[in-house]
């Protein structure tokens, strides 16, 4: 195993075969430096960053403390120096507040502390810490947080530093540049860690939009953009991913790289869905599309698949239709119970005016809802509802299921949002969320219906479950996102919360079992599903995800990241330290 030129140098490492002892060396003599310099030599050794912000003797010891004891516990081979000597512009923390923060996530079923938490102040200060690790090969692993909404620890990291991206402005850490927005070319140039309700809100000061979303926009870009990005926008514009201009990527071997179709192709493909890989996203230079004003937002009842998947299917075709003659975003979702229909997802539904599912007569008592809506502004307000009713004339769903609401264009795309903040009011937000993401190919989503939705779920299901089609070609396969293999593939996104209290199907046992039955029930019947934001725990199954695309990911590994240290919380790879660096 390497050793860093300040191991060499530094009395209490006389060894890399006797941690324990080296640990226990360093610790005592920089425990008594504490204690017995004289008040002045204490203060001098206070040291600023360019934000005038103190490391104090005592934020240095609570570091070297932990590094000693990730030395002992698993002999990581790292000088405490070598950390606190970085000089980031940010603020490299060990509070136990930030150490607690970056160690949970949104799933809420992993836990993982780091030794130590970087608020970066740009972007240099994540390459200098990345290159840090990577030239002496210590033993330091390094992954990049958003807003935490990771489902199974991927942005955690054991013996090593997580990098707060959307954390900038916490004590005074600023970030070096906001959302530049260029009007001419419809373009936004924005941090990694920004998020994307941030992203809109610059935006529309120019009357611009970002084309592809998300549900969710309380996400980071970088977060999004390593998973692929998508919502009901993706069958007409793509995911996220294809819809991008350039990136600036700190890799794992701490390089700061501009990457596009045009420089650094490659890298600029791997890290588009690469789960973090490759390396870490600073900056992605995002298209942009006049903003509409409104919404038309429509939501129709099916009670037999069949129909419900030959009208999204359809409807979905048209993505190469004028703006008149398509919808602008296609999702659905499955209703299993009657509670379901009145959820956060569904409260789009007027309680005072409740849909039974036996009054539809739901085949195997499933129903189906279609959600599809239909932008404007000043220009179009006068035929917006003729272009609507000329498309809902062509589908079959429940005759008078109709839904209909008209929004400003912001409070749709923020929709989730607003219901976040009724379940944080009820304490049902910070729960443990077993999600699974799956996409199906569209040959065998009838399969997955008996199989799934009306076999393994049962009448209860803690959660919505969203369906909708995607196209194909609208995914550049030259990026390291993995889907099906047919023109058009459906996500099933089975988004539920566990609760302790209640019903033993809304337990996390019970739902994290049931998502495993519906995996084997998957393999069992030969279906070709992917997991979107994927987890797995042996890279045999990483390797099984990957299929013919494994030898690539793995080949950008060793060019983009050799020593793995990078996104370790995914499970893909596990570091080696023993490839040499070159420096």
């Amino acid at each position: 195993m390497l050793r860093s030129k300040s191991l060499k140098r530094n009395p209490a490492y006389v060894s890399a075969t006797t941690p324990h002892v080296a640990a226990t060396r360093f610790c005592s003599s920089f425990n008594s430096t504490i204690h017995t310099s004289p008040p002045k030599i204490q203060e001098k050794s206070r040291t600023r960053n360019k934000n005038n912000m103190p490391l104090t003797m005592a934020s240095k010891f609570l570091l070297t403390l932990a590094i000693c004891r990730s030395i002992i516990t698993v002999g990581l081979m790292m000088d405490p120096a070598e950390l606190l000597n970085l000089r980031v512009e940010g603020q490299l923390s060990v509070e136990a507040s930030d150490v607690e923060t970056a160690s949970a996530d949104f799933g809420g079923m992993t836990r993982t502390k780091p030794l130590a938490v970087l608020h970066p102040a740009s972007a240099e200060d994540i390459a200098r810490l990345i290159r840090g690790a990577y030239e002496t090969g210590n033993g330091l692993t390094v992954s990049a947080r958003g807003h935490g909404h990771s489902i199974n620890g991927q942005a955690q990291t054991r013996n090593g530093v997580v990098v707060e991206m959307s954390r900038m402005t916490r004590l005074g850490v600023k970030p070096s540049w906001r959302p530049r927005v260029n009007e001419k070319e419809q373009y936004v140039d924005v941090w990694g860690g920004e998020l994307w309700i941030d992203v809109l809100k610059s935006s529309l000061e120019f009357g611009l939009a970002p084309k592809s979303w998300t549900d969710y926009l309380y996400l980071s870009v970088g977060g999004t953009l390593s998973n692929g990005g998508i919502s009901g926008q993706a069958f007409n514009h793509g995911p996220q991913i294809s819809n991008l201009h350039e990136l600036d990527v700190v890799t794992g071997r701490g390089e700061l790289l501009t990457c596009s179709e045009e420089q650094n192709q490659e890298l600029f493909h791997a890290v588009l869905g690469g789960l973090g890989q490759f390396g870490i996203i600073t900056r992605a230079r995002i298209s942009l599309e006049p903003a509409p004003q409104r919404v038309k937002w429509i939501r129709v009842l099916y009670s037999n698949f069949s129909a419900f998947t030959r009208d999204q299917e359809y409807l979905i075709s048209l993505h190469a239709q004028p703006a008149t003659q398509k919808f602008d975003y296609v999702e659905g979702f499955v209703i299993v119970d009657e509670g379901l229909i009145n959820n956060w997802r569904s409260s789009f539904f007027s309680p005072r005016n409740p849909v039974k599912i036996s009054s539809l007569g739901a085949s195997g008592g499933v129903l189906y809802c279609l959600e599809v809506t239909k932008n404007y502004d000043e220009s179009t307000a006068d035929t917006v509802d003729q272009d609507v009713e000329g498309l809902l004339k062509k589908l079959d769903f429940i005759p008078a299921s109709v839904f209909t609401t008209d929004i400003p264009y912001v409070d749709f795309l923020d929709r989730v949002h607003k219901a976040e903040l009724k379940l944080r009011a009820k304490g049902l937000w910070d729960v443990p969320h077993p999600w699974l993401n799956l996409f199906v190919p569209k040959s065998r989503i009838s399969d997955f219906d008996k199989g799934v939705f009306k076999g393994i779920l049962g009448n209860k299901t803690s959660g919505p479950i969203l369906i909708y089609p995607m196209n194909k070609n609208k995914w550049d396969g030259r990026t390291s996102v993995i889907t099906p293999d047919e023109d058009v593939f459906y996500l099933v996104a089975l988004l539920r919360s566990a609760l302790d209290a209640g019903d033993e199907t809304q337990t996390l046992e019970y739902l994290t079992n049931q998502n495993r039955r519906i995996i084997k029930f998957c393999e069992d019947a030969k279906i070709s599903v992917k997991q979107y934001l994927p987890h797995y725990n042996t890279q045999q199954e990483w390797m099984d995800h990957f299929g013919d695309k494994w030898d690539l990911f793995e080949k950008r590994k060793l060019a983009y990241d050799p020593r793995r240290i990078l996104a370790t919380g995914q499970r893909i790879f596990v570091p080696n330290f023993n490839i040499a660096s070159n420096r």
